[in-house]
């Protein structure tokens, strides 16, 4: 029973600002696990990842906050961390942010680990490098307390139609609740 993973692509209409993509979704059998979309907010980067009940996934800084914790210590393992890499026409240009991840470690069997249930929202800042469709990468790891399903998704996000904007801060994204990946 392998997991099923379907790419959902942006319709043929040009995207305006701030438009989320369609969904990216991720499968176990038929069941859906998470999906992502991703948008231009003003000269940043959004992905929202939106997790099914009892799923969760990782922060992108995962492997370093545990090996933080760990100090050198053998850990059971690590869960895999989410990755964002756009490509085709968006460049990152500054550090990714994200929601603040709940801490899932335990302790007393030396495994650390943070994450997110039910939403994340993770933030960049970009620099357009060209005008047709970049594509989002995104891969990861969802779990839920007995099964964990690799992440390997793309989103196309058009970028025809969709004006430039170099402004410091998202119109309707607020950093100060996001928290900055180590």
């Amino acid at each position: 029973m392998k997991a099923m993973i379907i790419l959902a692509v942006a319709g043929a209409e040009a995207a305006r600002p701030g438009d989320w993509t369609e969904a990216a979704e991720v499968r176990h059998e038929e069941n859906l696990c998470v999906s992502y979309r991703a948008r231009l907010d003003g000269p940043f980067l959004v992905v929202r990842a939106t997790l099914e009940s009892g799923w969760h996934t990782f922060a992108m800084d995962n492997i370093r906050r545990a090996e933080e914790k760990l100090a050198g210590r053998r850990s059971l393992g690590i869960d895999h961390p989410t990755e964002i890499i756009p490509t085709g026409g968006l460049e990152v240009i500054g550090p990714w942010y994200q929601t603040p991840p709940k801490d899932f470690s335990k302790p007393e069997l030396r495994w650390f680990s943070w994450g997110f249930e039910h939403e994340a929202v993770f933030v960049a800042k970009v620099r357009r490098s060209g005008t047709a469709t970049a594509r989002i990468a995104v891969r990861g790891q969802a779990c839920t307390e007995t099964t964990c399903k690799n992440i390997d998704v793309a989103i196309s996000l058009p970028l025809a139609n969709i004006k430039a904007d170099t402004g410091a801060n998202p119109p309707d994204i607020l950093l100060k609740n996001l928290v900055q990946v180590r």
